[in-house]
């Protein structure tokens, strides 16, 4: 894995209750700095946002993969819980959700299709524009 989990707190990038694996919610950082930041804006396209919600996923499900026991691998994605800092008059949540949905698809192919929230949110840490967590189950 390339992108090293830097917690920006104190917490852990992910926790277990059995075979279940509960990932912290994961911004748009690559080695601990913000890809992207500033709210999700109507006015801007939503390919805008593509690569900090596919690097959120990809922080998350880092997290969940190093979470594994030896021998393990990743059953598939139960959740996944999107969080977007936008503008009041933004409504294409679940639309740009789907950048990270397509992102775990690519990983983990049907596996990474499980059920999704997204959220619209006046801030995010760091003023970035989403933040994603999963909840993934070990096999």
């Amino acid at each position: 894995m390339s992108n090293k989990i830097i917690p920006q707190g104190k917490y852990i990038p992910a926790s277990r209750a059995g075979k279940l694996i509960y990932t912290a919610g994961m911004t748009p950082r690559v080695n601990g700095q913000l890809i992207m930041v500033g709210p999700v804006e109507a006015d801007k396209p939503l390919e805008t946002y593509r690569e900090a919600l596919r690097q959120s996923a990809e922080n998350a499900l880092n997290a969940a993969r190093n979470a594994l026991e030896e021998g393990e691998s990743l059953d598939k994605i139960v959740n996944m819980l999107v969080f977007l800092n936008t503008s009041e008059d933004f409504t294409s949540h679940a639309k740009i959700a789907d950048f990270a949905s397509e992102y775990l698809v690519e990983q983990l192919g049907q596996a990474g299709v499980g059920s999704r929230t997204a959220i619209g949110v006046k801030t995010l840490p760091g003023n970035c524009p989403c933040e994603i967590q999963l909840i993934a189950m070990a096999k």
